[in-house]
């Protein structure tokens, strides 16, 4: 329960640091594009890349701080890092193949879906 509540709080934090950060990217560099939802993603790839190779290699990485600041903090932070981490993953085995193919399953099936989405919100209201 104490990890589960851990995770939940980091998520918290992290969707506040989203929050700021797309509030402050506004601000700075203007609202015509959305600046910072794309640092959050290159940053959430970054962190999430970084602390699971550390987490994963090195010995006496305690697993709830893995947790808490991937699936917790990058996890609210970002959902693009967990799909970049996996998709990297896919490549640094060698199944390249299986990696491009979730790639585009994703990019493509999240663009169909979201405007099937809109559709139905087109329709309710």
């Amino acid at each position: 329960m104490q990890r589960f509540l851990l995770i939940c709080l980091a998520g918290a934090l992290g969707t506040g640091v989203r929050y700021l950060v797309g509030l402050g990217a506004a601000r700075w560099l203007g609202a015509a594009f959305p600046w910072g939802t794309l640092a959050v993603n290159l940053a959430g790839c970054f962190l999430m890349c970084a602390v699971a190779h550390v987490a994963l290699l090195r010995t006496g990485f305690p697993e709830t701080w893995r947790l808490v600041l991937t699936t917790g903090f990058m996890g609210g932070l970002t959902t693009y890092s967990a799909f970049d981490f996996e998709a990297t993953r896919y490549l640094q085995t060698g199944e390249v193949g299986k990696g491009l193919a979730y790639v585009a399953a994703t990019v493509l099936g999240c663009f169909v879906t979201g405007l099937l989405g809109l559709a139905l919100g087109r329709a309710i209201a």
